[in-house]
């Protein structure tokens, strides 16, 4: 009984610190806690951001409404969209853009061990390396989720942690132009930085349309309020 108990608290306590790590970016907590996670930057700009591509579908078309607003973005991609799509993870940045890691796997690393974090990590970087030349800056997890694991990781492959500071919740199977922009409006202020998707491939099917659809709105918006697009290493966070 004794170790029934001994491992039970042992377990509980572990899953305290990984919910305790995970409420740092949520949106109660984050400003107060860590307000440099969530990517407000320079009051003149705003950073848009994408994740979970390259996909060979969504992301060409996203690039071309983004070169025809010359917008510069920053592309979160995954490791194993990378290692499926080389040449347009180049291309991404050869029209200007920048490149983070979104992991290898989108996978919740509240549920993965502190390994499995790091490999994931070091090959995320390796596939960008293999096909582009670079090395990545930034890094945000899958679903935003920041555990210990991810902040050591981070740290000792020399990368910044960010999160957003509003979204679109363009995966949704509901989502449209409309709830998009509605999203993103609803946390929109000089400085901020923005999430959207330029993948389905972890949303519902189809969603990244919604993504397409309200970009051109997006552009307005940013606009109307005499901002510019910055990619977040020029974005002054």
């Amino acid at each position: 009984m004794k170790t029934t108990t001994a491992a039970a608290a042992a377990v509980g306590a572990k899953l305290t610190i990984h919910i305790g790590s995970f409420l740092t970016h949520t949106w109660i907590l984050a400003p107060i806690s860590a307000p440099w996670l969530l990517g407000f930057g320079h009051p003149q700009s705003v950073a848009l951001t994408f994740d979970d591509g390259p996909d060979p579908i969504s992301t060409p078309l996203i690039l071309d409404i983004l070169d025809l607003n010359q917008v510069k973005a920053t592309f979160f991609v995954l490791g194993e969209m990378v290692d499926r799509q080389p040449e347009l993870t180049r291309e991404i940045i050869e029209r200007g853009h920048e490149l983070g890691t979104h992991g290898y796997w989108h996978k919740n690393h509240l549920w993965r061990s502190a390994r499995s974090i790091r490999y994931d990590l070091a090959r995320a970087i390796e596939s960008i390396e293999t096909a582009t030349g670079t090395r990545p800056t930034w890094y945000r997890p899958p679903y935003g989720i920041i555990t210990r694991a991810d902040l050591v990781a981070a740290h000792a492959e020399g990368l910044r942690l960010i999160l957003w500071g509003t979204w679109g919740r363009d995966w949704r199977r509901q989502a449209s132009s409309v709830s998009v922009m509605a999203d993103i409006r609803s946390r929109f202020r000089p400085g901020v930085t923005i999430l959207l998707h330029d993948s389905d491939c972890t949303s519902y099917p189809g969603s990244f349309q919604a993504t397409l659809a309200a970009l051109p709105q997006l552009v307005d918006l940013v606009n109307s309020q005499q901002l510019r697009f910055a990619t977040l290493s020029n974005h002054g966070v």
